[in-house]
């Protein structure tokens, strides 16, 4: 009975659990799904991360190359974030160039990058206006089942935090660069921002970290990306009904909850790697 109930009518379906302030995986509305990590698993790569939030699966790859200063800048390195939503991941994403909603979070993630200025991209110049490091960073979903921005962030932040750079000196001989696998060193990782996200049901009821059928039958999404100091970084609403300054602060403060526990997460997961070596 409820299944056909579910398939029949699905917005009475959740309306009848939100009634109860609770969702129909159990959740409360302010809950998020389990969240885990896991660091370094793409060993090509210059830094990796795969993170899980509930079903949705993100991997991060970054790849780190060595190229010229654009003229504008000739004291900066750049970083160049990628989201694809391959047709794996869920049956609404189609084969063939990369839909709106992939190119909408590749251009999210690349506005939270810079907003939060989680690397400065001075710290990726080599030599002033000859060489810098160009960050290519790849995220991938592998399992859609909503909230994917946030699940893109989390990937992102770690696999920064994982990058090791080979040492690059110019030859004073040839002028050419000369790079030392053998000797590697971090990111400087200034900030730690992290997003939370939610959805608006019936243009009142507010929830944490939506399913993909949430995000379906919800009148409104909004992603609050805040920082380590509590700064907000990005206020990421695509449309939809207007929210409240009361239910806009709620966000911001759940946020910022949120913010700590990621960031705690992450410093867990990279120290019990770095022991196991």
């Amino acid at each position: 009975m409820a299944a056909g109930f579910k398939v029949a009518e699905p917005l009475e379906y959740h309306r009848s659990f939100l009634k109860e302030n609770c969702r129909p995986d159990g959740r409360e509305l302010s809950e998020f799904r389990t969240t885990t990590l896991n660091i370094g698993s793409i060993t090509t790569a210059d830094g990796s991360a795969l993170v899980k939030v509930g079903n949705t699966t993100v991997i991060c790859g970054i790849k780190a190359e060595l190229t010229n200063p654009i003229v504008e800048a000739p004291g900066k390195g750049y970083i160049v974030p990628n989201v694809d939503l391959p047709p794996l991941c869920s049956s609404r994403f189609r084969p063939g160039p990369p839909a709106e909603q992939a190119q909408a979070a590749s251009q999210f993630i690349a506005d939270v990058i810079e907003s939060s200025e989680v690397i400065q991209t001075e710290d990726l110049c080599i030599e002033r206006g000859k060489l810098c490091w160009v960050l290519y960073c790849d995220m991938m979903c592998l399992d859609y089942d909503g909230n994917v921005l946030d699940a893109c962030i989390i990937a992102l932040l770690a696999a920064l935090k994982n990058t090791q750079l080979p040492e690059v000196t110019i030859s004073t001989e040839t002028s050419k660069p000369e790079v030392n696998l053998e000797k590697r060193h971090g990111l400087h990782i200034h900030k730690h921002p992290v997003g939370a996200s939610f959805c608006v049901f019936d243009d009142s009821i507010l929830i944490v970290d939506p399913t993909a059928e949430e995000e379906s039958l919800s009148t409104a999404h909004l992603t609050v990306v805040t920082d380590d100091e509590d700064r907000l970084c990005v206020v990421h609403k695509p449309g939809g009904t207007s929210l409240s300054g009361e239910k806009l602060q709620e966000c911001i403060s759940r946020a910022t909850a949120r913010q700590r526990e990621i960031q705690k997460l992450i410093d867990k997961v990279i120290h019990s790697v770095k022991t196991a070596q």
